[in-house]
């Protein structure tokens, strides 16, 4: 499978985003291309797409410039959710986690003892399908904390972790 990625700064840092051929986000990492790839484990990002290219109106270019818009403006605190097209690659398990990623509220947090007792299984195999959510923020696996409140378990540091979460108002212990 290709992919397709763009890079642009965010007050928190470079981030990029990979879409596949038909649009549809398969990869997001806070850094540059070099960490987006190893996010893609069955993927290789192609080529990079500029979203700045007004003569560029394929369904690649659409995608990578509303992903662009709308992360930009959540990392801003000038959007609360996002709309966007998403096609995570994954097991079936995983992607039962990551959709229950997807249904924590915005300014709320969940431990992986939580996420383990809601979907019967062990906080161990949470915290694997959370380390291996491909596509970060939009499937926001920096809501996750420990049982005891700690930041922990975040691909892209504390530092990172404890920004979102203040972004989205959420009060720590």
């Amino acid at each position: 499978m290709t992919a397709h990625a763009t890079t642009f700064p965010t007050p928190f840092g470079p981030f990029s985003v990979a879409v596949s051929d038909t649009g549809k986000i398969l990869a997001t990492a806070f850094g540059t291309k070099t960490a987006l790839q190893a996010r893609l484990k069955k993927c290789h990002v192609l080529r990079d797409i500029s979203t700045e290219a007004p003569d560029t109106e394929s369904e690649i270019a659409r995608s990578l410039r509303a992903a662009r818009a709308q992360i930009s403006a959540y990392l801003a605190g000038e959007r609360a959710s996002f709309d966007l097209s998403l096609a995570p690659e994954g097991s079936v398990f995983q992607k039962r986690v990551w959709s229950a990623l997807e249904k924590i509220p915005r300014g709320e947090t969940r431990s992986y003892g939580q996420l383990a007792k809601s979907l019967r299984t062990a906080a161990r195999a949470i915290g694997r399908a959370n380390a291996t959510n491909p596509i970060c923020l939009l499937v926001p696996c920096h809501r996750v904390i420990g049982t005891d409140g700690s930041l922990t378990g975040f691909a892209f540091g504390d530092e990172v972790k404890q920004r979102l979460l203040e972004l989205e108002n959420v009060r720590l212990a």
